[in-house]
């Protein structure tokens, strides 16, 4: 199904994004050069990362027991890289995730908290031009975000059980979606998201080819996007709702 024409709000009218992802480091790749650019005008963000990501990392001789602080720690000191200070930490299991009703509860109490006006998360739909991206935690993630964007978060009476007052989001950013149909210019910023990508290093098994490769895609992305040669940029689909 071809998705609608994007029409994003304009930034100067956002004062607060939540972004969830499934892992850390998940939104490093997908979107912290477009991250860094709202907070240089002032928008707050948060982040709400749903698993530890204690499936990921490349050392066979690491305790497996340590990973889940190191992961924290890593998305911590990356989001600092781009100017966000709110981290949620759900804590589930890397590589169980289901869009169950207590995942999808969890994310719409952050949703209520935080009381966003764009809300960013990944894909529920598989992407078979980019299979990696697709990752099954991915597709959880973002069908639970998307349950909790709509109806859930603005619904008073889904999740009687949560005290915080329902709020409605009025706008949907989806990362590694299958089709795109907003780019954002992040060449002032690129060297923010490198940074914040870099620091994870328990992820990271090759660094030193690990730049180079998002370089291109970024730069493939603003090709897409018709901007200016060695510009950067990533790519979103963009829903908005009503």
């Amino acid at each position: 199904m071809t998705v609608p024409t994007a029409n994003p709000r304009p930034d100067s009218e956002i004062e607060r994004v939540l972004v969830v992802s499934a892992h850390p480091d998940d939104v490093d790749f997908g979107a912290a050069g477009t991250v860094a650019l709202w907070t240089k005008a002032g928008i707050e963000v948060s982040y709400c990362v749903v698993t530890d990501g204690q499936a990921g990392g490349f050392e066979t001789d690491r305790d497996r027991a340590e990973m889940p602080l190191v992961r924290r720690a890593e998305q911590t000191a990356a989001a600092a890289q781009v100017g966000v200070h709110d981290l949620h930490f759900l804590g589930y299991q890397d590589g169980y995730l289901e869009p169950t009703q207590d995942v999808i509860r969890d994310i719409t109490r952050v949703i209520r908290q935080v009381r966003p006006q764009r809300l960013l998360c990944q894909s529920p739909e598989r992407n078979w031009s980019r299979l990696p991206a697709s990752h099954p935690d991915h597709l959880a993630a973002g069908e639970a975000t998307v349950r909790a964007f709509f109806p859930a978060a603005g619904n008073p009476f889904a999740y009687p059980e949560l005290t915080e007052e329902a709020w409605t989001v009025g706008e949907l950013w989806l990362i590694a979606h299958p089709e795109f149909n907003h780019y954002v210019d992040i060449t002032d910023t690129v060297e923010q998201k490198l940074a914040a990508v870099m620091a994870h290093t328990s992820q990271h098994a090759d660094p030193g080819t690990l730049i180079p490769r998002v370089r291109t895609m970024l730069n493939h992305n603003a090709e897409r996007a018709g901007f200016p040669e060695s510009h950067y940029a990533e790519a979103f689909t963009v829903i908005r709702l009503g």
